[in-house]
C-alpha cells in the first residue's frame, strides 16, 4: 500500500487530508511540525510527502532542504497559501517535486499525487535481476535463463511497477495508475489477466508463483 506522510499544522485540514487519502486506498499518517516531519521522513519508508510550507518553528522550505541534504529521495508535494512565483520556484529548487496552492480541491490533490507517482515510476531502473530473470529497463529487454522473453509494452510497465515497489502490496487500482494510460477504463479482471500473462512469461511455475504473489482481498506483491 502506498504510504503518504502528511505534514500539516492545522488539525482540521490534516484530518481531512488523512481521511480522504485513506478512502482513496492510501496509508496516511500526519505530523504537525517540521521537526517531527524531518524525523519521520528520515527514519521511515514513505512513497510521498505532502508538506505544508507554513509550519511553526521549522517551515516547509527548511524541511525540504534538510531532507534532500540527508539524501531522502521521497517525492515531496508542497502545500502552500503563498502565490508568489519566487517562493514556488524556491520550493522546486530545494528539491520539491510539485506544489498545490491553497485552497485546493481533493480532486486536484489526487491528480497531483497520481502525476508525481507516475513520474517517479518512469525513472530509469537500469538492470534488475531476480531468480533466473534479468530485466534491462533502459533497453526494454527481458531474459530468463539467458533466453529472450517477449514482453508487451504494457507487461513491461506492470513489471516496472512491481519492481519499483517490491515487497509492498499493490492494489489493482495502483497497477492501473502505473501501467495504463490516464482516463482509460480498466476492470479488475483485465488487470488479473495481464498479471497472469506476465507470470506465465517470467515465473518457473506460474501456478505457484515465486515472485508475483496474490494477496487475498488486496492485490499483488512482488518479491524479487
Amino acid at each position: 500500500m502506498t504510504r503518504i506522510l502528511v505534514v500539516e499544522d492545522e488539525p482540521d485540514i490534516a484530518l481531512g487530508l488523512e481521511e480522504d487519502l485513506t478512502r482513496q486506498g492510501y496509508e496516511a499518517a500526519t505530523v504537525q511540525d517540521g521537526a517531527s516531519a524531518i524525523r519521520r521522513a528520515s527514519g521511515e519508508s514513505w512513497d510521498l510527502i505532502l508538506l505544508d510550507v507554513m509550519l511553526p518553528l521549522v517551515d516547509g522550505f527548511e524541511v525540504c532542504r534538510e531532507l534532500r541534504r540527508r539524501r531522502v529521495k521521497t517525492p515531496i508535494i508542497l502545500l502552500t497559501a503563498k502565490v508568489q512565483e519566487a517562493e514556488k520556484v524556491l520550493g522546486l529548487e530545494l528539491g520539491a517535486d510539485d506544489y498545490v496552492t491553497k485552497p485546493f480541491s481533493p480532486r486536484e490533490l489526487r491528480a497531483r499525487i497520481k502525476a508525481v507517482r507516475r513520474r517517479v515510476g518512469d525513472e530509469p531502473l537500469g538492470l534488475h535481476r531476480f531468480g533466473d530473470v534479468e530485466v534491462d529497463f533502459d533497453r526494454a529487454e527481458v531474459r530468463k535463463k539467458g533466453a529472450a522473453v517477449d514482453l508487451t509494452a504494457l507487461e513491461l510497465r506492470i513489471l516496472r511497477a512491481f519492481v519499483t515497489r517490491r515487497g509492498r502490496v499493490l492494489t489493482r487500482a495502483q497497477l492501473i495508475d502505473a501501467a495504463w494510460d490516464p482516463n482509460t477504463h480498466v476492470s479488475d479482471r483485465v488487470v488479473d489477466t495481464h498479471v497472469l500473462n506476465l507470470r506465465k512469461k517470467i515465473e518457473t511455475a506460474p501456478g505457484r508463483p515465486e515472485f508475483i504473489r496474490g494477496v487475498r482481498g488486496l492485490g499483488y506483491r512482488f518479491d524479487g
